[in-house]
């Protein structure tokens, strides 16, 4: 990939480019060190006092310069205010005009500080990492908690932005006083919701936005979805694109995500019973569950490649595909045929389009609300998973019409058809195609969120989280060997699944495999119970479907626990690991050691393993998004579609599991299929530590 340090050259302004942090000279200082160190020139307390010292000098070159830099901008604010005032007195449509446009003009030459702030941040933070890499100390913690908490901080200065947040606050100010409300005599402090249509202050407001301090539930969302943003600003790509974005075909897109999950978990709770009507085992509700993941596998891949040249026809044909699928899955009750009921479930596995709706978002929503979009996706997600068991529980009616049969096997697939109907309608006439940039051809850059997060949430958390086996930090090392050009090689996206593989580091691997694990642990929960649970404590249908929805249920406030404050508390890694403890704990307490097999032992174990699956797939997701390779970040075979495909062929084998453990006996099935969760969990477990130690 291109190096950073030539990434930084050419984001550079030219005119500022003596007060950037000098990250080549840094980098190669880094080498020397180790070099000398190796041959025995140098102790490791030298080398640490050495690097903090040149440290501080850059930090230092960069805060004077922003404190000059704020010095004049507030120079400048006081001499319009100044024109403001006089305006009062003797109002002059004209000049009214010139002033707004002056106030811009100080808007967008702030916006050029805001990026020079923020490179700046990452050169830090990225250059902080590769010393520990290269050296296996924790001089990031050393460094961060000694600079950042001391009353002359200057670490303080660049990553807590009072002083260019007021400047933002003074421009957004003054620019709403001169906007024309109709004789309103309010301000934007007395009405803050107020909308300001000012493009300048939506670009500075997101660019502070990703300086902003704390960790919040939004941050944690867009890593979660795997919805990639840029890891270094560019002026030009921050305005935003009102061509391509478009507020109904975003709701669209969000709409497809929540019916798909519904339509993925609708089944669940009657699968095993539909299963015995047509003359199969109750444990076949693993094969027909488990079709539709299969379909997944393949229709991940041509939906990521379709929409590099469109979106709106991959969703229509998604949406004719599952309604076909869901006509097929409730017509195989009337025809009494396993074959039309497996075929329609993998007709609704073809029209999984979760690719195209995180592609929609990372290419046609602007910056300013992306997060907030990722956030709606991933909430739609986990709606869709409360929602669909509830729905199932809701079905329990029996009753013809001519020759169709309506029950709570068939209703699930008669309501779906009809959604699927409904959605298709309002697409046509709804959906707008975004504008198609003519630079791109096949590989549209899928925006990468490798590095952005880090930045976002400050000094303390993020800035300097220790992700492992970050790509980004090996560069290549071309300019610690003197080389300015990287290879026009490495700005290609992979071309294949295999050659994507490849790109995968060690790290990223054990991320994967934890992906897995808990894809593979969840599925096996979710399918099986209702086999599991009509065999030990004969719930019913309704029963089942609440378990199931409550569940569900727990995602969302999960997630917002996470990402509000675990997360501030604890590093990545830490609840990582953690989590893949509580996981496997939930799993040991599952298995049926003790007769007869309780409620409460159910249903606890379940919740625990449930849950803190949940944590573990919004952590590994979130450091996952930061250590993959950029190359990974666009095309069709990017870092979303590998993490979607292991956890689909996870929930694929959990199935088969399921069925092939059913040829042994209801009452062995609970205890065969943990046995493989449990020992993938071990796995895990063991390939984290060993990952985590190496690098620390």
């Amino acid at each position: 990939m291109v190096a950073f340090g030539k990434k930084l050259k050419e984001r550079q302004i030219q005119e500022w480019q003596g007060y950037y942090i000098n990250y080549k000279v840094m980098k190669k200082k880094v080498k020397e060190y180790a070099d000398q160190i190796q041959a025995g020139a140098l102790n490791q307390r030298y080398v640490l006092k050495d690097f903090s010292r040149m440290l501080d000098k850059e930090i230092e070159k960069v805060v004077l310069f922003l404190l000059e830099q704020q010095g004049v901008f507030a120079s400048r604010i006081s001499q319009l205010n100044e024109q403001q005032e006089l305006l009062q007195e003797q109002p002059d449509i004209s000049k009214v005009t010139e002033l707004r446009e002056a106030y811009r003009n100080v808007g967008r030459d702030l916006l050029k500080l805001l990026f020079f702030v923020e490179i700046n941040a990452i050169g830090l933070r990225k250059i902080l990492k590769k010393f520990d890499k290269r050296f296996g100390y924790k001089f990031t913690d050393y460094y961060v908690k000694t600079r950042a908490n001391h009353p002359y901080s200057q670490l303080q200065q660049v990553f807590n932005n009072v002083g260019l947040g007021a400047v933002v606050g003074a421009i957004s100010r003054n620019l709403a006083d001169l906007q024309d409300r109709e004789g309103s005599y309010l301000s934007i402090y007395d009405q803050p919701a107020l909308p300001l249509q000012e493009p300048v202050v939506d670009s500075m407001e997101a660019a502070i936005d990703r300086l902003s301090y704390s960790t919040n539930f939004l941050n944690y969302s867009v890593q979660r979805s795997l919805i990639m943003l840029e890891e270094l600003p560019n002026p030009v790509e921050e305005q935003v694109d009102d061509q391509r974005y478009h507020f109904m075909s975003l709701v669209l897109n969000l709409a497809n995500t929540f019916l798909y999950m519904i339509n993925t978990y609708i089944v669940v709770p009657t699968a095993d019973d539909y299963s015995m009507s047509l003359g199969a085992a109750a444990t076949v509700c693993g094969i027909v569950i488990g079709a539709m993941a299969v379909a997944q596998v393949f229709s991940s891949v041509y939906f990521s490649a379709w929409s590099n040249r469109s979106y709106f026809r991959p969703l229509v044909f998604s949406s004719i595909v599952l309604f076909v699928g869901n006509v097929m899955y409730a017509l195989a009750y009337d025809l009494h045929s396993i074959p039309v009921l497996l075929i329609g479930r993998i007709f609704c596995g073809l029209g999984s389009a979760r690719a195209v709706n995180r592609r929609y978002i990372s290419d046609c929503v602007p910056l300013r609300i992306r997060m907030q979009a990722s956030a709606g996706f991933v909430s739609a997600s986990a709606l869709g998973m409360a929602c669909g068991p509830a729905l199932a529980g809701l079905l329990q009616t029996n009753f013809k019409i001519y020759k169709l049969t309506f029950n709570q096997e068939t209703l699930p697939g008669w309501v779906m058809a009809f959604a699927w109907l409904i959605y298709l309608i309002w697409l046509w006439i709804s959906f707008r195609e975004p504008a198609q940039e003519t630079d791109e051809v096949n590989n549209v850059p899928q925006k990468s969120n490798a590095e952005n997060d880090a930045l976002e949430k400050g000094v303390v958390q993020p800035l300097l989280t220790k992700s492992v086996g970050d790509e980004q930090d090996n560069e290549g090392d071309q300019e610690c060997d003197g080389s300015e050009e990287a290879p026009e090689e490495s700005r290609r996206p992979a071309n294949s699944i295999v050659e994507a593989y490849r790109l995968l580091t060690p790290s990223v691997k054990v991320q994967l495999l934890i992906y897995f694990m808990l894809k593979y642990a969840m599925e096996v929960l979710l399918s099986e119970s209702s086999v599991v649970t009509a065999y030990y404590f004969s719930w019913s249908t309704s029963t089942v479907s609440i378990f199931l929805a409550c569940l569900g249920l727990t995602v969302l406030p999960v997630n917002i626990a996470v990402g509000s404050y675990i997360s501030n508390i604890f590093e990545d890694r830490q609840i990582l690991l953690a989590s893949e403890i509580m996981v496997c704990l939930g799993i040991l307490l599952s298995f049926q050691v003790i007769i007869p097999y309780s409620v409460p032992q159910y249903v606890c174990s379940g919740l625990l393993m449930f849950v803190f699956a949940e944590v573990l797939e919004g952590v590994n997701l979130s450091l996952l998004s930061r250590v993959m390779s950029s190359r990974l970040s666009r095309g069709t075979y990017n870092g979303g579609l590998l993490s979607t495909e292991a956890g689909t062929i996870a929930r694929v084998i959990a199935d088969v599991t399921i069925t092939l453990a059913g040829y042994l006996g209801q009452s062995r099935l609970l205890n065969v299929t943990l046995l493989p969760s449990l020992l993938i969990c071990i796995g895990s477990i063991f390939a984290t530590c060993r990952t985590y130690n190496s690098l620390y």
